[in-house]
């Protein structure tokens, strides 16, 4: 679940299928059956997401549920952006029927454009800005979601999603049955692209912006709920082995 964009990405100028609302209304109702039924999620802040226009749910990623806990707390019906490889055999098709996202290998140019056109209709975006499964601590983001947010006039809105992943456990594993989780929604950002500003320094300058808010809520809480992140990052341990 990564959007691979950066300050200088840009959709392609072919028109992109884009999901529609009544896809994203029957992954609602799955999400939450993940979320309230399969584990115990707590919802915190739900009242943050406005309640109409575009709006982009960015939320750290840890844990290999996070995305259809994402999906499930979310008061509004929302699309997520998911890596490509998740979209086989029957998973595959059951992302694509709830109207979920792909994001390719390619630097993700494809996916931003589906993104772009679920904001210009009014729809929900979910993102993960760290791009990858690690601590959830957000020590970096990658810029699509600042350049979504810029270019689709989006809110954003932070989202820390914790207990999916514990320390040690493997990123691929799904949490146990009816294991607390909680999900926090901080405050929505608004961004916009200041006059004469280059659109490259926008993004780069509402990125840092998301992720400093976003780490903010996801340290302060982990604290409020009593569900440390991990203390291990399976992604910078790989690299160091090598």
């Amino acid at each position: 679940m990564t959007v691979e964009g950066t300050a200088q990405a840009a959709p392609p100028r072919e028109a992109a299928p884009v999901p529609d609302e009544r896809q994203a209304r029957r992954g609602h109702t799955l999400g939450k059956f993940f979320a309230h039924v399969l584990w115990n999620t707590e919802v915190i802040g739900a009242e943050n997401v406005p309640a109409d226009g575009p709006v982009l749910l960015a939320a750290n990623h840890s844990g290999f549920a996070d995305g259809p806990v994402l999906v499930g707390a979310s008061p509004r019906p929302s699309h997520v952006l998911i890596k490509a490889s998740m979209f086989a055999g029957v998973v595959g098709s059951v992302l694509r029927n709830i109207g979920q996202i792909p994001v390719e290998e390619d630097g993700g140019r494809g996916s931003l454009a589906m993104a772009l056109g679920v904001l210009r209709r009014g729809g929900v975006v979910g993102v993960f800005p760290e791009g990858s499964r690690g601590r959830g601590d957000v020590a970096d983001a990658r810029a699509g979601v600042a350049w979504l947010a810029i270019n689709g006039g989006a809110r954003v809105v932070p989202v820390a999603v914790l207990g999916t992943r514990r320390t040690g456990e493997p990123v691929g594993r799904m949490p146990g049955l009816r294991r607390r989780l909680v999900v926090e929604f901080g405050e929505p950002l608004s961004l916009e692209r200041a006059p004469g500003t280059s659109g490259r320094a926008a993004v780069a300058h509402a990125n840092e912006e998301i992720r400093v808010a976003l780490a903010a809520l996801v340290g302060s809480a982990a604290e409020r709920a009593g569900l440390p992140l991990p203390t291990d990052d399976p992604n910078r341990e790989a690299q160091a082995a090598h």
